[in-house]
């Protein structure tokens, strides 16, 4: 241990744990993955701001939730890998007045740590829709506003009204949804067209729906998991969809036309359920997944003439 991480570990300020040379295969659902040099999980969002602002400027800094849509290559990460999840849990309903009438509307404030299908079930539960196909999404609220994931023909920011963020020097502020241009699997800062919202990182979102039916809502998360359970290979480690979509067109089909379900490399396997999941079969590198990955890239490419982008984070030393 450094003298940094010494003076880290001694910060009397810090309520959360930090660890150093943890596994990230333990903290992805590709369950591969290298050391991290250091670990954090904070205790709240006021303890991840005290932690962000006394790390040293120059350190890199990667936040992660359940590990889902992200690859951490075998070297490992150099830097700090800070944890949302379960320690950004607050899920709650507020009421708020609506600025254009003036009545109140019920919005859910949701921070960035909670699941996603957690999040589903709750707006569910009390009677609101338009947030049930979060339940097909594997990861937590904070990855699906940084990517704008969606499914079943949803998107996340379709639903936010503002956020709340931090800044690398550990100041919390809030943004509107107006703040961000929004797009295919892209959030970006308005006025810094050329840096991804990323530079801050989403702690929380306050979200509004519109009001229907509780059972309704129930009977459509079950028919969504159902649909997810006979499409997806949920048996295998895998971090959901790989390729974005190309306009007007799936990456699944692409790959599965190129004859690609069941290619293998090492114990990466292109899922024979659905061509846009790659699996661990049980005994994969993450170099075996990223070869897959760029390989499936070339085969698109030279038989359909397409470039596929990857939807998974990709971080690390390989």
């Amino acid at each position: 241990m450094n003298m940094a991480e010494q003076q880290l570990l001694a910060h009397k300020e810090l309520r959360g744990k930090l660890q150093t040379h943890i596994s990230m295969a333990r903290h992805t659902s590709w369950r591969v993955g290298g050391l991290a040099d250091r670990f954090y999980a904070p205790a709240d969002i006021e303890d991840l701001a005290q932690f962000l602002r006394s790390l040293p400027s120059d350190e890199a800094i990667y936040f992660i939730g359940l590990g889902s849509n992200t690859l951490v290559r075998d070297g490992g990460v150099r830097g700090t890998v800070i944890l949302t999840h379960p320690a950004l849990s607050a899920l709650r309903l507020e009421n708020e007045t609506q600025s254009e009438s003036g009545e109140l509307a019920l919005t859910v404030y949701c921070e960035a740590g909670v699941a996603s299908p957690k999040l589903a079930r709750f707006t569910a539960r009390h009677g609101l829709c338009g947030a049930e196909f979060l339940v097909g999404i594997p990861g937590t609220l904070g990855g699906a506003l940084a990517m704008n994931t969606g499914c079943f023909g949803h998107e996340t920011w379709g639903m936010v009204h503002r956020v709340l963020v931090v800044g690398r020097d550990g100041k919390v502020m809030q943004r509107n949804r107006e703040d961000y241009e929004v797009g295919y699997r892209s959030v970006t800062l308005k006025g810094n067209q050329n840096t991804p919202a990323l530079t801050e990182w989403f702690l929380a979102a306050w979200i509004r729906l519109d009001r229907g039916d509780a059972k309704r809502g129930k009977q459509t998360i079950d028919v969504l998991l159902k649909q997810r359970g006979e499409t997806q290979p949920l048996d295998r480690p895998n971090a959901g969809s790989v390729f974005r979509n190309p306009k007007s067109d799936f990456a699944a089909r692409l790959i599965e036309q190129c004859g690609f379900k069941g290619l293998r490399v090492g114990g990466a396997e292109i899922s024979q359920k659905h061509a846009n999941f790659i699996v661990n079969t049980g005994t994969a590198m993450a170099a075996d997944i990223e070869a897959l990955i760029q390989q499936v890239q070339q085969g698109v490419k030279d038989l359909c003439g397409v470039d596929l982008e990857a939807e998974v984070r990709i971080i690390g030393e390989p």
